[in-house]
C-alpha cells in the first residue's frame, strides 16, 4: 500500500528490508491473513504474490499490514503479509475514520476562518 506522505517519517529507515523479510521469507510469497480482514478464508488466504487472486483474478501484490495500525511498531507479531484485498479490507474502518477526520478538520478550518460577519441591523449612519 502506498504510504501517505505525512506518515513516511513514522516508518523506520530499514522498512523496505523489514517488509521484504515478512513478505518473502516468513510468509513465503503468500498472504498470511487467516480472517484478520473479516473474511473466513477457511484457514489461510490462498493469494500468492504475482499470481492471479483466487477471488478477484487481479494480479496479487503482497503488502505488509500493521495489525495495530501504528507504523512505529514493527515487532514481528504486529506485522502480517497480506494481499491487497485482505490489506484493504483490514484497513477499511481505519481509512474511513481518517477520511472523516481530515474532512472534519478541513470543514472546521473553513468554518472558523471563512465566516462573514452578519450586517448589524438598526444602526444607521447619520
Amino acid at each position: 500500500m502506498p504510504i501517505r506522505p505525512e506518515n513516511k517519517a513514522r516508518y523506520p529507515k530499514d522498512w523496505k528490508a523489514i517488509s521484504e523479510h515478512i513478505r518473502f521469507v516468513r510468509a513465503e510469497n503468500r498472504c498470511e491473513c487467516t480472517g484478520h480482514c473479516g473474511e473466513d478464508h477457511g484457514g489461510r488466504c490462498e493469494a500468492m504474490n504475482g499470481q492471479a487472486h483466487p477471488q478477484t483474478g487481479s494480479k496479487v501484490v503482497l503488502t505488509v499490514m500493521h495489525l495495530d495500525h501504528q507504523p512505529e511498531n514493527n515487532a514481528d507479531e504486529n506485522l502480517l503479509a497480506g494481499c491487497q484485498r485482505c490489506h484493504n479490507r483490514y484497513d477499511a474502518p481505519m481509512r474511513r475514520k481518517g477520511i472523516n477526520e481530515r474532512k472534519h478538520a478541513t470543514n472546521a478550518v473553513g468554518d472558523m476562518f471563512n465566516q462573514q460577519t452578519p450586517p448589524q441591523r438598526g444602526k444607521e449612519e447619520v
